[in-house]
């Protein structure tokens, strides 16, 4: 087993720093966070490759400038399997690709069936990863030397896979897609933060009634503070389904709540105080939560016939023929347009219908230059049979 050491001092950073700059080529980053052990999605490891200079595998907890490192890593492309998941991780430490190019969305652009980076490394150099520490908690110090291991091979063969991607990118005339793609990833705007985040507590819609929903929310908050303070990932202290029977169960007093047995997890008995209080003030609450927020959310498609038959009908009429458009692009039909996006389209259409406001629709709602390119003609052509159609189908008798 090859010895990784790991960068946890400025001193052994600078000495990195140099060693990257003398090598060649772009770069190849990853990240390890501890999702599902801690709060924060902080990087808890950054490992980064290049020709001539080799692995280096940092400690960021430890690390106070990674100035001089983002100096170095922002004359060059940065290689990245599934990129937007790591570059918040990255930029929370001021580490900012000029460019990027993404192994995973390569992938899809493609048409592989396979995108996860051990297949995608495995189909391309017929290197096998392994992939027994995926889940593990980065957080861990020290960290085992298998674990370095496993981090060092997520980088050490990305190069390799990019060049080989790119021909194939280039074979199938999709390089400027690809380019496209990869700085719309870049370029994405962080999502603001939810009005009401509590809500996503799973099995929520249990519940009945507005009261339930204020204690809900209590806990939820009490339970985020704790989590904040511990930087333990929530449901580590006290999982969803708890928090949800502990409020099924209406318990009277706090010995009640202790006795519920669906409510555990590792800080439902040793932080008693702390749920009982949270249950008394939604109890308390005078300002009672709606059931239901504002939201502009489209019914199922099923309920369409029914709520709105001429969206149903251009829904149907576009979905296949984009469908048979990216089959002949050789990718995924959410890589040429999302569901969500021809839904929102179908249900609320641009007039006159042509392919020019259906192309001014697409790019206002964030669609991409290459992609409306494909998709603008079929989709209005569909939008307009299915109107002929309807006029020309002969009524039911009643």
């Amino acid at each position: 087993m090859a010895e990784y050491p790991v960068i946890a001092d400025d001193e052994a950073l600078a000495a990195a720093v140099f060693a990257l700059a003398e090598g060649e080529g772009p770069f190849a980053v990853d990240v390890e966070r501890a999702s599902g052990f801690r709060y924060t999605q902080r990087a808890y490891l950054i490992q980064i490759f290049r020709r001539g200079a080799g692995v280096f595998l940092l400690d960021p907890p430890e690390l106070t400038d990674f100035a001089l490192l983002q100096e170095v890593l922002g004359t060059e492309e940065w290689v990245l399997h599934a990129a937007s998941q790591d570059l918040p991780s990255l930029r929370d430490v001021g580490l900012e690709p000029p460019s990027i190019f993404d192994t995973e969305l390569a992938s899809r652009l493609l048409g592989r069936e396979r995108v996860g980076l051990g297949a995608v490394v495995e189909d391309t150099l017929g290197i096998t990863l392994a992939k027994a520490h995926s889940a593990a908690d980065w957080s861990t110090r020290p960290l085992p030397q298998g674990w370095l291991e496993y981090a060092a091979l997520d980088v050490l063969h990305l190069i390799d896979v990019r060049d080989i991607l790119a021909e194939e990118l280039v074979e199938q005339g999709k390089t400027e897609i690809a380019a496209e793609e990869f700085r719309a990833v870049l370029d994405r705007p962080t999502r603001p933060p939810r009005s009401d985040p509590w809500r996503r507590l799973s099995g929520l819609h249990t519940l009945r009634g507005r009261r339930s929903l204020a204690i809900a929310r209590e806990l939820w908050l009490a339970r985020e503070e704790l989590a904040i303070a511990q930087d333990v990932a929530p449901g580590r202290l006290v999982p969803d389904r708890s928090l949800v029977a502990a409020i099924a169960a209406d318990p009277d007093s706090k010995r009640a709540l202790s006795a519920v047995k669906e409510f555990n997890g590792r800080a439902s008995r040793s932080e008693l105080d702390r749920w009982w209080a949270a249950f008394e003030r939604g109890r308390a609450e005078t300002v009672l939560p709606p059931d239901r927020v504002p939201s502009d959310t489209l019914p199922p498609p099923r309920a369409w016939a029914d709520r709105n038959p001429a969206a149903d009908a251009r829904l149907k009429a576009a979905r296949p023929v984009v469908e048979e458009r990216a089959e002949e692009l050789h990718m995924p039909t959410e890589n040429l347009l999302t569901p969500e996006l021809l839904r929102r389209l179908a249900w609320d259409p641009p007039l006159p219908i042509d392919a020019a406001s259906v192309a001014q629709a697409l790019l206002a709602s964030g669609a991409r230059h290459w992609q409306v390119q494909e998709t603008a003609q079929v989709i209005a052509d569909a939008f307009v049979g299915s109107v002929q159609e309807a006029a020309t189908t002969p009524e039911t008798p009643s």
